[in-house]
């Protein structure tokens, strides 16, 4: 760490970041997103944000705090937590979770759904897509008719870019080599006009998802109970207060014997803890 002009600058570069200029952007970071950042991430905050401080013609980070900071803000607020966050993403990420969907949680669900009861699944930090996909190929592999029943999965995300590239629902074949093959070529249809590597949703799996733009530690909107919540390797970016709020808000949203799937390195924490029972590795069933 250097000085300069009396100020602590942290990174040396095109523009003086100081211990001030980081500790402003955790604050807005944490109390936007929750997301919770240490000095260690210093360069890597500097790093993505100059770009953007070039794009706005910005001469200074303590500029680039001011704006953020300000009520015309919001917009840029929303850019630096996509920049900040890293979407990673695949098909079928941790298969297990798929497996236990399909043969511990499917069956009841096939039952009401059939008998004309609603079921509702959220994907809770649905990146660009590839989950709420994984799970509507998983609900309709056992569920056929599911797109013609009470049956949908909300999709939400804080980053409005991944939100947009959910909707389009267009992936490259190398993207979606960890689906089943067979579920792969029955709900994913080729896209002449972008070349053979590309696949699109076909429109079963669109009927079944919905894309909304949402914030996890902000409002939440809905007011009907899910029956499966994917909420994965999203709060590790959380301190522990954090973490216990989010996992406390879905226990109310969750039906009866719901269903909670949450990252490898992810463990339930709080309230919710006393009212989630484990059900599979790292899969939580609501307690009656």
């Amino acid at each position: 760490m250097t000085t300069v002009a009396g100020r602590n600058t942290l990174v040396e570069g095109e523009f003086v970041f100081t211990a001030e200029d980081f500790r402003h952007i955790a604050e807005i970071l944490h109390s936007y997103a929750g997301i919770a950042l240490n000095e260690g991430k210093a360069a890597l905050v500097y790093s993505r944000l100059a770009k953007r401080l070039r794009v706005l013609g910005l001469r200074s980070f303590r500029d680039y705090c001011a704006l953020i900071q300000g009520v015309d803000g919001v917009d840029e607020r929303q850019i630096m937590t996509a920049a900040l966050t890293t979407n990673v993403t695949r098909f079928y990420r941790e298969p297990h979770h798929f497996d236990h969907l399909r043969d511990e949680v499917m069956p009841a669900l096939v039952e009401r759904a059939r008998a004309g009861g609603r079921v509702r699944l959220w994907s809770a930090a649905c990146s660009n897509g590839q989950e709420p996909y994984s799970m509507a190929m998983t609900v309709l592999s056992v569920l056929p008719e599911a797109a013609d029943l009470d049956v949908r999965i909300l999709a939400t995300d804080i980053d409005p870019n991944m939100v947009a590239e959910g909707v389009a629902g267009v992936y490259s074949k190398e993207a979606l080599e960890a689906a089943p093959a067979l579920l792969r070529h029955r709900f994913f249809d080729k896209v002449p006009a972008q070349g053979a590597d590309r696949l699109s949703a076909g429109p079963l799996l669109r009927r079944l998802v919905s894309f909304k733009e949402l914030n996890l530690i902000g409002d939440w909107p809905m007011r009907g109970k899910f029956d499966v919540i994917f909420c994965r390797n999203v709060v590790i970016y959380f301190d522990d207060a954090t973490q216990e709020r989010v996992w406390s808000r879905f226990t109310p949203l969750m039906a009866p014997g719901a269903t909670l799937y949450i990252g490898h390195s992810e463990r339930v924490s709080g309230p919710a803890a006393k009212r989630l029972q484990t059900s599979g590795l790292t899969a939580y069933r609501l307690a009656s």
